[in-house]
């Protein structure tokens, strides 16, 4: 074995000498990427660990949760990118609509009041919406209250039907766990059914809520709801072909439980939606939609 051991180092010595290679630098060079190896091996267990109950969270989220751990592997944010991309773990956003809305009816329709309110702290401005979960065979809905100002889901219930039912049940989760109950609020939506119904108006008008609605068939005038449901059905996959319902309905008790205490938001500073809802401090982000110039909304 020693023997064999020196014929090696020696024709490492011949074939160095050969293409005009100093020895040092070589065995340097094999040990440098040994450690950048090691090192990335290290860095994709971390990410693995957190995309076991957030599959498919993105890179700039998972380096401010992983930011302790990987400052001392020496790692910084553009390092991390390239470990995830070279390793084919970088997230690609997909997108998918389903139309839930159905404003051709008798309700009366409110306007849009909330693009022109500047939203400056949590339980200002309440967003629902409805989203589609399942299959066409196995369809069922998901009706959300987001706060726009903290991002927190405050409110939500999954049924097999678009009956206000769902979305009452929402609401009245909502009112349940309100913080700030003597501060004006606004609660926008699209001009659903649900939303206009006498039942839906009358528990606002019974907490003294206002309403606002959105006036065009437009995602961006209500981007905040649909941003969040997008993050429930992309992140967290909750929309997987499930048929049982209350299989269902725990996959988002789940879901919600990790997005509003464990998910950073970049709009809230990087901090969760329960955190950021339990200040008033910190300013939004806005930006302005591409399709509805007066709009102010927020980044998720």
């Amino acid at each position: 074995m020693e023997r064999f051991k020196e014929e090696q180092k020696e024709t490492i010595v011949s074939t160095c000498n050969l293409l005009g290679l100093d020895r040092q630098v070589y065995y340097r060079s094999i040990q440098s990427r040994t450690r950048k190896q090691h090192i990335s091996k290290q860095v994709i267990a971390l990410v693995r660990g957190i995309r076991s109950i957030m599959p498919r969270l993105g890179a700039r989220k998972l380096y401010h949760m992983l930011k302790d751990e990987l400052s001392k592997l020496n790692v910084g944010r553009d390092k991390l990118f390239r470990i995830l991309k070279v390793n084919h773990m970088l997230i690609k956003p997909k997108r998918s609509y389903h139309i839930t809305t159905d404003s051709h009816h008798r309700f009366r329709k409110h306007r849009n009041i909330v693009c022109n309110t500047k939203i400056s702290r949590p339980e200002q401005v309440w967003v629902s919406d409805i989203t589609y979960l399942g299959s066409r065979k196995n369809p069922s809905y998901l009706a959300l209250i987001t706060d726009a100002y903290s991002k927190k889901i405050v409110g939500y219930d999954v049924s097999n039907s678009l009956a206000v039912d769902g979305s009452v049940k929402a609401l009245e989760m909502a009112l349940n766990t309100r913080k700030y109950k003597q501060e004006p609020l606004i609660h926008h939506s699209d001009r659903g059914l649900q939303y206009c119904s006498n039942e839906y108006q009358g528990i606002l008008s019974q907490h003294n809520i206002t309403s606002s609605m959105t006036e065009k068939y437009d995602p961006y005038e209500n981007a905040v709801a649909e941003r969040v449901n997008g993050i429930l059905k992309q992140e967290f996959s909750v929309a997987k072909s499930v048929k049982s319902l209350d299989l269902k309905k725990k996959l988002v008790d789940e879901a919600v439980g990790i997005y509003n205490n464990i998910r950073p938001h970049l709009s809230n500073h990087m901090l969760t939606p329960k955190q950021m809802h339990l200040q008033n401090k910190l300013k939004m982000k806005q930006y302005k939609s591409k399709n509805l110039i007066e709009a102010s909304f927020n980044e998720i």
